[in-house]
């Protein structure tokens, strides 16, 4: 490949890198046609760019990316496919939804919420993350059950009061 070639990719990879706000890094060795056919679906279905990318590349594009990403280096060794998403959890659903079919993809690392991941053991953690909708939507629910709570509380107690006063209307 010729330098140019190389300065073209990186140069793709850092805009990728700057337009998604996380990214997971997975080992899809030893995954057939048809299987890396079925990933690139399911990452297409849900929203996820898929890329295969060489490691020395994709560590010179961190390098040049305006994010702080710093360790995932031990990560970036043998076959690497990075999974890009706006929302941090999606990739490791994806993948933990992929892996009930076969062993692979292997999770190697991500970087979410600008916080470094690395190893097999992280991805149940980062699939419980909430994503920032999730999070706007529990804090919606919150603020709305004591405004709940207060109007019906209001309705029920004015029906009382109309009963109390029809009662004591009707004994004079």
């Amino acid at each position: 490949m010729k330098k140019t070639e190389k300065a073209t990719i990186i140069n793709e990879l850092v805009n990728i890198i700057g337009e998604y706000s996380h990214f997971y890094i997975a080992d899809t060795q030893g995954l057939n046609a048809g299987s890396t056919s079925d990933l690139r679906r399911l990452c297409f279905n849900k929203e996820v760019k898929m890329m295969v990318v060489k490691n020395t590349l994709f560590q010179k594009a961190i390098e040049q990316s305006e994010k702080n990403i710093e360790g995932l280096d031990e990560a970036l060794k043998g076959t690497s496919a990075v999974l890009f998403s706006n929302t941090g959890n999606l990739p490791a659903k994806l993948i933990k939804e992929f892996r009930k079919k076969a062993t692979i993809p292997i999770f190697k690392g991500a970087f979410v919420e600008e916080s470094v991941y690395i190893g097999e053991n992280q991805l149940d953690a980062l699939s419980n993350i909430k994503s920032k909708e999730e999070l706007l939507g529990d804090v919606i629910g919150l603020l709305q059950s004591p405004m709940k709570n207060v109007v019906s509380a209001l309705q029920s107690g004015g029906s009382t009061i109309s009963g109390i006063l029809k009662t004591l209307e009707e004994r004079k």
